[in-house]
């Protein structure tokens, strides 16, 4: 009879040719499953009292995972969706196991039935053009931090980049031509794509690349290197800061730089484009994934109920009771 599968191997090997070689994950999808096994792992070793390595694949049940994710919620006071973030991590690692260790198919599927959490969905943030404007004349074009501000603002907002695209940005990624201007990155899910920039913009990036010369960064920090996510929002929250005194709105809103991407994704929506344009613009995987705009888009819900006016202007008819059956189920 042969021995339990050990744990730590199969997690080595589903990170090192799972992820990284088969998939080829971002870094940034390896990072998270990294810390969702590390918490996993230190569970065990405080529940079950056994070192990490270890540990076998079988005493990593389904009850056991239902009770890491359920401590997760009460120590630690995780939130639903990042509890599900947890478990998703943990049903790709199951489903690498069910090809491997086939043996324990049993148990991998009880794992891999544990559902998700339901939560509240929150409708998508984004600024007003007002807000827009606050916040571009914000920074302080007398200086060179001012300048790449405004100008790494700009951009987020008319491109629609994500946090991880704008920080890589290099000289090499925009083509500044008389017609076809844009950038090229490559986006979640290691996807390239193509967004569209004005002429306006574009002459200002020609003159900041001729200020940043030596620098390969389109948007470097203080010492010529790539600028952080965390040097992101620092200079998003400063100009945040400042705008709000001339548009006393930002203040109200706890603005991130995705919320510049959804921003962007309002603007097109409201002028008339197409969803799957804005997908495209995006770089989301499904059309489905922009329906989230069109959910908080109130002033086109708002355009659409004055072009076709609420039924019930009419006489109103006599109320007559339902079914007893109909109404207990109406009442439910």
């Amino acid at each position: 009879m042969s021995p339990p599968p050990n744990l730590a191997a199969l997690l080595q090997a589903f990170f090192t040719q799972r992820l990284m070689q088969q998939k080829q994950a971002s870094p940034h999808t390896v990072a998270s499953y990294r810390d969702t096994f590390r918490l996993l792992l230190r569970y065990a070793q405080k529940r079950l009292h056994k070192a990490p390595c270890k540990l076998t694949f079988e005493e990593v049940d389904a009850p056991f995972v239902a009770d890491f994710l359920n401590d997760l919620e009460k120590s630690r006071l995780t939130k639903p969706r990042s509890r599900n973030l947890r478990l998703t991590a943990i049903r790709s690692f199951f489903q690498y196991a069910s090809y491997e260790v086939p043996s324990l198919s049993a148990q991998i599927q009880r794992v891999l039935a544990i559902p998700s959490k339901r939560h509240d969905r929150t409708q998508v943030q984004f600024l007003s053009r007002q807000e827009i404007e606050a916040l571009l004349q914000a920074p302080d074009q007398k200086t060179w931090a001012g300048r790449r501000d405004q100008l790494l603002l700009l951009v987020a907002i008319q491109t629609g980049l994500r946090l991880s695209e704008l920080t890589k940005l290099k000289q090499g990624d925009l083509v500044l031509g008389s017609t076809g201007s844009h950038v090229r990155c490559i986006g979640k899910g290691r996807k390239e794509r193509c967004t569209p920039l004005t002429k306006q913009t574009v002459a200002r990036l020609q003159a900041w690349l001729r200020e940043i010369a030596p620098y390969q960064n389109v948007f470097p920090n203080a010492r010529g290197g790539q600028l952080s996510g965390d040097g992101v929002r620092y200079i998003l929250e400063k100009h945040i800061t400042t705008a709000a005194r001339t548009c006393p709105s930002l203040g109200q809103k706890t603005v991130t730089p995705h919320m510049l991407r959804h921003t962007m994704a309002m603007e097109l929506l409201q002028a008339g484009v197409d969803r799957a344009v804005i997908a495209l613009w995006l770089g989301h995987e499904s059309v489905e994934t922009t329906q989230i705009y069109l959910s908080a888009n109130l002033a086109m819900k708002e355009k659409i109920l004055a072009e076709h006016p609420f039924p019930g202007a009419g006489r109103p008819g006599r109320y007559r009771p339902d079914d007893k059956v109909l109404a207990f189920l109406s009442d439910l």
